[in-house]
């Protein structure tokens, strides 16, 4: 059993008997009343994600879990296939378990969290961004540069990211895995 002191970004949980893994947090000390703990949920069975609130000092079931290595290998329809990269044994895992399935291209090697009880893969963690080259975007138009201006670029993997101007095709861009942004020109 852990307690809300112990809540961070990525742990897994047990609560209203499903798995959940915390996506957000954020601790709360009000000049009136007691702390708490606001954070956001994602359900590692269905994918929802929900809003909730703990007490300071509550406590929590914590699922104890396994982090492996696993390289990204295709898609077919909604199904991700994945390969270990210790001991080549391969998976399936279903597009609901994926966190940002539009970004990830074959090879890319991503982290896969196992339940330690039965060993039963619950989640797919990303690298904290990507570099992807970008395949489409309109050319920039001059002079439309006095407030960051952006414009649509779709990505190798599919995606769509808003990128500066001064992007082109086949510019190699990094892109934040958490919540699909440009960050910056990838350096080659």
């Amino acid at each position: 059993m852990a307690s809300t002191s112990d809540i961070r970004k990525g742990l897994c949980i047990r609560y209203n008997n499903d798995i959940y893994k915390i996506v957000e947090f954020l601790h709360v000390k009000p000049g009136k009343g007691p702390a708490f703990v606001r954070t956001k949920l994602k359900s590692l069975t269905t994918g929802k994600v929900l809003d909730n609130t703990f007490s300071a000092g509550h406590k929590i079931e914590d699922v104890r879990v396994e982090t492996r290595s696993y390289q990204y290998l295709y898609s077919e329809g909604e199904t991700y296939h994945f390969m270990n990269t210790d001991d080549y044994n391969q998976i399936a895992l279903q597009e609901s378990a994926l966190d940002s399935p539009d970004l990830m291209k074959e090879g890319e090697v991503v982290t896969i969290v196992f339940n330690t009880e039965d060993s039963m893969p619950l989640s797919v963690d990303m690298p904290a961004s990507v570099i992807l080259e970008v395949t489409h975007t309109e050319p920039g138009v001059k002079g439309n540069t006095a407030t960051n201006a952006t414009k649509p670029a779709k990505l190798e993997t599919g995606a769509e990211v808003n990128v500066p101007l001064f992007i082109n095709e086949g510019d190699k861009i990094k892109v934040d895995t958490s919540n699909g942004s440009y960050l910056e020109r990838a350096k080659e």
